[in-house]
């Protein structure tokens, strides 16, 4: 078995162990530097990263193979990955760049094939002069959507 199968395998193992915690990405150089991004569905704790990080590094033999390991949540201003992280998101407002243009919106629907965003828009009258305010909506599929992320605000 590889390193690589070797890490693959602990970390599945330690992450069955918490349901809520999924993998965004595995990253191992060639220097052996190991770097795991999980995100959850209530969020990452300290305590969730040190889990993971255990189950792995307790699990594998330095004098078999010297190695470094970083395990992290995936940050505020990383952009989102996976169903599971547009799912916990619902409700929230998403900046998502598609091949052809950049939409901002509430997240209003996610399912396994697409995502669907709701937003108001000025328009111009379909009648006299002037704009007025219009409800947009639109379903983006996952093929289409090149960066998604959320938007933070403060209130």
């Amino acid at each position: 078995m590889t390193f690589t199968e070797k890490v693959t395998e602990l970390l599945e193992k330690g992450l069955e162990e918490k349901p809520s915690i999924f993998l965004i990405d595995l990253n191992i150089s060639d220097g052996f530097k190991v770097m795991v991004t999980i995100d959850g569905d209530h969020g990452v704790t300290l305590q969730d990263c040190i889990d993971i990080s255990r189950a792995i590094e307790h699990n594998l033999d330095r004098e078999e193979q010297d190695f470094s390991l970083e395990v992290a949540s995936a940050g505020v201003s990383s952009p989102l990955k996976n169903v599971r992280q547009y799912k916990k998101n619902l409700g929230r407002t998403l900046k998502v760049k598609t091949g052809s243009e950049n939409i901002e919106g509430e997240l209003v629907e996610v399912n396994e094939e697409f995502i669907t965003l709701a937003w108001q828009a000025r328009e111009p009258k379909k009648i006299g002069k002037g704009k007025e305010t219009v409800q947009k909506q639109q379903q983006i599929p996952y093929s289409d959507i090149k960066e998604a992320m959320v938007t933070i605000t403060f209130n």
